[in-house]
């Protein structure tokens, strides 16, 4: 028996999140549409200049686990945070969802991470990311008990920058193997796959990672093609099962020879990209651990995408359960 669908394990990230001009990214040195990390003092600039805000929990597989409790799966939760405010709102908001978090906090210093997001006109998100405490996150947070009761668990590609994160997935990597459970992790970003394209090669290659979520983009970093047929036959080749999204023209998941195309959700209204390919994951994943059809596993993944991008902020405000219901996906 297990007593959760997915693991996951991320940077614990308060998001705020702001609309902007494209210029303003121009004046800023911002990188339209990535995840650019800064330090405390560009951190303390950007937050000075951000019109309006909303402050949100986030972080990737924060948001993936948010996702899974959302659609009526049981989800878990490794991230660090520190003891302050921010903390305290992400801490609240992750429990509210209905997921398992009991990672402790990390004193005061240093301060819970936050993303700054800037959404200019056309939902683009541009992301500026001060690490903070959730760096801090290492081997002692892991619970065996829970990665050995999860069906999969899942990391995200940005907690393979800190040295002790890594390791503590690692960990949970063996634990989840060893009582015959998966593990699966997201490429995060094309800049993060250039910084580790080795790693996450041999991560995949091993085995120790059995089902890998890309986008276009990042699969095309993978392996250094402007080919994606290339990048599609060879990412098949390295791991059990990749899910790869290509925005408005859905996903293809692939699996040794098979694949399966699955069409996008229609967006009436394009608000806020932030957290589209968190929330695809938490429904491929959703679908995946009830034992459905990689059909369906792709279609609960564009649904819960579509939803998402059409509020603001990477977390439903909705029930993607009652949306699946309607849709006939559950």
């Amino acid at each position: 028996m297990t007593k959760f669908d997915v693991l996951t394990i991320g940077n614990a990230i308060v998001d705020i999140i702001s609309r902007c001009e494209d210029q303003f990214l121009i004046d800023n040195a911002i990188t339209k549409g990535a995840m650019n990390l800064i330090d405390a003092e560009r951190a303390e600039k950007l937050y000075a200049l951000m019109g309006p805000a909303v402050e949100a929990s986030g972080g990737s597989a924060g948001n993936t686990a948010a996702g899974i409790a959302n659609l009526g799966g049981k989800a878990a939760y490794f991230g660090k945070v520190a003891d302050d405010q921010l903390g305290e709102i992400f801490i609240h908001d992750i429990r509210a969802q209905g997921v398992h978090y009991e990672t402790k906090p990390k004193g005061k210093q240093p301060p819970t991470a936050r993303s700054m997001i800037f959404v200019t006109e056309d939902g683009e998100r541009s992301m500026n990311t001060y690490l903070g405490a959730c760096v801090e996150l290492g081997p002692e947070d892991v619970e065996p008990e829970v990665v050995a009761q999860s069906k999969v668990t899942y990391f995200e590609g940005y907690l393979w920058d800190p040295p002790r994160a890594k390791q503590a997935i690692l960990d949970c990597a063996r634990i989840a193997h060893d009582n015959g459970r998966e593990t699966s992790m997201t490429l995060s970003d094309s800049f993060c796959v250039d910084r580790y394209r080795d790693e996450f090669l041999d991560l995949m290659r091993s085995g120790t990672v059995d089902i890998v979520f890309a986008n276009r983009q990042e699969a095309l970093a993978l392996y250094q093609t402007d080919d994606f047929e290339e990048a599609l036959s060879l990412i098949a080749k390295d791991c059990k099962l990749a899910a790869v999204t290509m925005s408005e023209e859905g996903a293809i998941i692939l699996r040794g020879d098979e694949r399966v195309r699955v069409q996008a959700t229609r967006v009436d209204n394009l608000v806020d990209t932030t957290g589209a390919g968190d929330l695809f994951a938490a429904g491929f994943l959703f679908g995946y651990t009830q034992g459905r059809s990689l059909f369906d596993c792709g279609q609960l993944g564009c649904l819960s995408a579509g939803i998402v991008i059409q509020q603001i902020g990477p977390r439903p405000s909705g029930s993607l359960e009652k949306a699946a219901k309607k849709a006939g996906l559950i």
